[in-house]
């Protein structure tokens, strides 16, 4: 038997960043561009631009940059959360893979 887990960040009980918006995120910030994380991904550019809005609307401030002809870009903020969501998802995996040694 092997543990396994989901986890996601949250504010005021609502879904902020979850694991498929921190792909969509890292994949922006390494292609920078909506259009081509989305299609790196195999999801729609419709449905990358709207997980962005949601996590935009929740937080309270921009997460990318985008600009016509110049492609998007990661905000310091955005920068910031992928760093905390990375920090979380380490530790869970540390703390799995113990257990599972067990």
């Amino acid at each position: 038997m092997k543990l396994k887990y989901k986890f996601w960040f949250e504010k005021d009980g609502e879904a902020v960043l979850t694991d498929l918006k921190y792909k969509i995120l890292k994949e922006i910030k390494r292609k920078g561009s909506i259009k081509e994380a989305s299609e790196s991904l195999g999801i729609s550019y419709k449905k990358a631009l709207e997980h962005i809005k949601v996590m935009e609307k929740r937080l309270g401030f921009r997460v990318v940059k985008r600009e016509r002809g110049k492609g998007a870009q990661l905000t310091p903020e955005a920068e910031h959360l992928l760093k905390k969501y990375e920090k979380a998802k380490e530790a869970f995996e540390r703390l799995v893979h113990s257990l599972n040694e067990e």
